[in-house]
């Protein structure tokens, strides 16, 4: 869960540091106060992408950085295993440093990463859920997502995905085959040659480079042995040859030793000499003796030379690269065989599609059962938002095979008894829209991963008793176990209801003021008395009466 939050000359906040609990966390403060600077700094935080000018003015950089617990949470502890970002500690922390001039830098535990990889570890810790969320749920997509994040079926739902894309790929393969049915025989006659002349020819890098050498060494037999010859006879052949004169020098050098002994250092270069030309003199005889010229290899390296030559000509590769070239022509003619081979690629097609359909109806009967108790489960918190006799359903169309598997699902509701369901886009208004978002996130959330859950002012459009319900199902929410991380649920919500501020475990404020000709904005934690006033500042109007006060007690009591 969410720790701790510093923000650092950001936008209108100059120092901030936050501390966070588990469980209903409300946030408040008045109009214009800053409320969505602490989401955007977070999102930040999360991996969201920097937009221009949220440097503090007169600062060159801004700083967020925030600390989870992430002791329960396996999936956000395996991504940093793998990165090797882990910490001994099990705190996670997340910073992020937005430049003046639109530059930003991303840090996991202190080590440098991208906004996407700083995005990618994010979804894991905290979903937020603002009031764009609601239109989202218009989309079909959106809708299936949440009926198989539901019924435990998304995995199931990705390899649909899969086995659907390997059936369409071979499907198109033999379209494709039987629409070019002559052009891929002409092609797979002209590879059967090429791979056939290029198998005899054909190096790698390495053996192309090793007899570019051999056929230079046979080029020059006849220098390279009379030039050893040569060398040997320099070397301890002639009479006057460097061995015989070195000794000379050697014996005149230890005679005179005897009078003046720092010759030694002389004498010891002169036999470490005679040692290193000894063996340069054994070594050139024994080169000498098995070397020898040999016409017919010669002959035979420079025709495998010229082969690879006129190879590399006619195929217009380079000769270090026949054989790549080679590897891709067989894997070429392996693909026009297949699709010569009728039968085959459609008996291959035939076993794609079979096992597409295993997993997609799978998924489908899944999907049937998960529809039926999401139904049931959202018409039942629909009679506590005010939309009593109200109906919420999934419905399920039949559709071709594709990604999403065999049916197309839609999300139907009736706002009151007595009226046909329909499609949620048609006959859903702004408060009933944000109503059933909530219905949908409530019952949804037990199957989330995700250890933190922030609204943002998400109850807009809501008032009187359903604004209390709305307060009540968020704070049941807040109390809930995340099932998968064994670990109390986390929910921070921004509102502007007093309904559901009286309802918070913890109390935030923000509020701004003028410091310096600088507007700033603050958030602090409110204590009982302090939550009090700023209930009763949402209930009442410009001034706040003692009554006012009382009816907030009340409701914070209650």
């Amino acid at each position: 869960m969410l720790q701790s939050l510093s923000i650092r000359d950001f936008v209108i906040v100059n120092q901030l540091d936050l501390e966070f609990e588990s469980g209903f966390t409300v946030l408040t403060g008045e109009t214009g106060a800053g409320k969505s600077i602490l989401i955007d700094a977070l999102s930040l935080a999360l991996g969201a992408r920097a937009e221009g000018g949220v440097t503090r003015v007169g600062c060159d950089k801004a700083e967020i950085s925030a600390i989870f617990n992430v002791i329960n949470n396996a999936d956000a502890q395996q991504w940093l295993a793998e990165a090797e970002m882990e910490s001994d500690a099990q705190e996670l922390v997340l910073r992020r440093v937005m430049y003046q001039d639109g530059r930003s830098r991303a840090f996991i535990n202190g080590i440098a990463v991208t906004v996407a990889q700083l995005k990618e570890l994010g979804e894991m810790l905290v979903d937020i859920y603002s009031q764009n969320a609601h239109h989202s749920l218009l989309k079909a997509a959106t809708q299936r997502a949440v009926l198989d994040n539901f019924g435990e079926l998304s995995e199931l739902a990705k390899q649909v995905a899969e086995h659907y894309k390997t059936w369409h790929q071979l499907h198109q393969q033999r379209v494709v085959a039987e629409k070019n049915a002559d052009l891929y025989a002409q092609e797979l006659a002209e590879l059967h040659d090429s791979t056939r002349e290029l198998s005899q020819l054909v190096l790698s890098s390495n053996e192309w480079e090793e007899l570019q050498q051999e056929h230079l060494r046979l080029s020059h037999g006849a220098s390279l042995i009379t030039g050893s010859e040569e060398c040997r006879e320099l070397l301890s052949e002639g009479e006057l040859s460097a061995l015989r004169l070195l000794t000379q020098a050697q014996h005149k050098l230890q005679n005179l030793r005897e009078y003046d002994e720092s010759l030694k250092e002389a004498v010891d270069a002169l036999d470490s000499a005679i040692i290193q030309l000894e063996e340069a003199d054994r070594f050139l005889n024994r080169y000498c003796q098995r070397t020898e010229l040999d016409p017919a290899r010669f002959e035979a390296v420079e025709s495998m030379i010229q082969g690879i030559h006129n190879a590399s000509r006619k195929y217009r590769v380079k000769p270090e690269e026949l054989a790549e070239f080679l590897v891709k022509s067989q894997v070429r003619m392996a693909e026009l065989e297949l699709f010569a081979n009728d039968g085959e690629l459609a008996k291959q097609e035939s076993m794609a599609l079979a096992t597409y359909m295993q997993f997609a109806e799978q998924l489908s009967s899944g999907r049937i059962s998960a529809a039926s108790k999401l139904s049931t489960q959202i018409s039942s918190e629909m009679q506590r938002l005010s939309l009593s006799g109200g109906k919420f359903e999934v419905a399920l169309g039949a559709q071709a095979p594709s990604a999403n598997g065999l049916e197309q699902i839609e999300f139907l509701v009736a706002g009151h008894a007595g009226v046909v369901a329909r499609p949620l886009n048609k006959v859903a208004s702004g408060g009933e829209l944000s109503r059933i978002s909530l219905a949908i996130r409530v019952v949804t959330a037990q199957k989330e991963s995700i250890p933190t859950m922030i609204f943002d002012e998400v109850d807009v459009g809501i008032g009187g008793g359903v604004a209390e319900v709305v307060g009540q199902l968020l704070k049941r929410l807040g109390e809930q176990q995340v099932e998968t991380i064994s670990s109390q649920r986390q929910v921070l919500v921004i509102t502007h209801l007093p309904q559901v501020a009286a309802l918070g475990k913890y109390h935030l404020r923000v509020s701004k003021s003028l410091v310096n000709g600088q507007t700033l904005s603050a958030i602090e934690a409110l204590g009982e008395g302090a939550r009090v006033e700023e209930v009763a500042r949402m209930l009442g109007g410009i001034e706040i009466t003692e009554t006012t006060r009382q009816h907030a007690q009340e409701m914070l009591t209650n």
